[in-house]
């Protein structure tokens, strides 16, 4: 049977929706960001959150029928995220969802948002089974081996924070603003790329990711930095600039080599293992991704990562997942209920 399903996000601080037709593809991928209102709170302010997206919800649904070209007529399935994430932001989706399930007798499906994210590489790339998948996001940090579609082990996953977590802490701490991991970038390209503080990698021999430590390492590092520049009045806008860079460098070649040493670790331990994809907002990372591209090549193993679009939060991946969840008569009821 063909499906169109009408997909909604809202786990975080994104408002999205999308169309996806079993015959078509992506018909649409709408996705309003509320990142601007975040800033001034260095982090995502649930509240806020929530708000915004019952402002918005409408408004961006609608976007994504009108670009998908249909209505809700149309519509045969509406898919929603309904775990994990900020519990008032998801709710808002999910009452949307049921709400509009009821109002127009669809069929109704609940979403993992991650594995909306471990599938997310496969909406534009045919991946081939079994591939380990790293979904890295502000949020989450696991290691998947996916067997095929809705099927997959969860190899490992953080212990305290998240990759993308990491990232914006660390850039509050050295004054350089939210969201983190793309200012984190561009300060690490203005030094090359270097490890300047050799910042404590976590155990390989493990699949479960910890980055409190290396966040608490960074805080040490810093202030005894900064006695020093103190102690020597050695301060000065230029030198200030510099440490930045050098510990927004010494940071993304950390976090590249812990990922690195996960992937390899676990293509040791499962040899039948025929592709490896990089997903969730990290992978937007263009140094990173370059790093695991070249790990790839060297292991001659095909690497996949969805384009931005599909990187960060967004309905596309929902109304993915939704899809197969619908041939596979996998439907929810409006029992449906968040963190579930």
């Amino acid at each position: 049977m063909n499906y169109t399903i009408l997909a909604i996000e809202s786990s975080c601080d994104e408002t999205a929706a999308a169309v996806y037709s079993s015959t078509h593809g992506m018909l649409s991928n709408h996705l309003y960001s509320q990142a601007f209102l975040h800033t001034p709170f260095g982090g995502v302010l649930p509240e806020v959150a929530s708000r915004s997206h019952l402002e918005k919800m409408p408004i961006i649904i609608q976007q994504a029928l009108d670009t998908a070209g249909c209505t809700l007529n149309d519509i045969d399935v509406i898919a929603v995220t309904h775990k994990p994430g900020l519990a008032g932001s998801l709710l808002v989706g999910v009452c949307f969802a049921k709400s509009l399930a009821w109002a127009t007798n669809k069929k109704l499906i609940g979403v993992n948002h991650l594995e909306g994210h471990a599938f997310s590489a496969q909406i534009e790339n045919d991946i081939p089974f079994p591939y380990l998948c790293i979904t890295a996001s502000g949020g989450h940090t696991s290691l998947y081996l996916v067997h095929d579609f809705g099927v997959y082990d969860v190899l490992g996953q953080t212990v305290d924070d998240a990759a993308g977590e990491a990232f914006d802490k660390i850039a509050k701490l050295i004054n350089l603003g939210y969201p983190g991991g793309p200012i984190i970038e561009q300060y690490a390209a203005a030094v090359d790329f270097q490890d300047f503080f050799s910042y404590p990698r976590t155990k390989k021999s493990s699949f479960d990711f910890s980055f409190s430590g290396l966040k608490t390492a960074v805080l040490y590092d810093l202030v005894k930095r900064n006695a020093y520049i103190l102690e020597t009045k050695q301060f000065t806008q230029a030198s200030n600039i510099l440490l930045q860079q050098q510990v927004a460098s010494s940071l993304l070649v950390c976090i590249s080599d812990i990922f690195i040493d996960k992937i390899t670790y676990a293509l040791k331990q499962f040899p039948q293992v025929k592709a490896v994809a990089f997903v969730g907002g990290v992978a937007c990372n263009k140094f990173i991704k370059r790093k695991l591209q070249a790990l790839c090549l060297q292991k001659n193993i095909p690497f996949f990562a969805p384009s931005p679009q599909y990187c960060t939060d967004n309905a596309g991946m929902i109304a993915f997942v939704g899809h197969y969840k619908a041939h596979k008569g996998e439907f929810s009821d409006l029992s449906l209920d968040i963190l579930r």
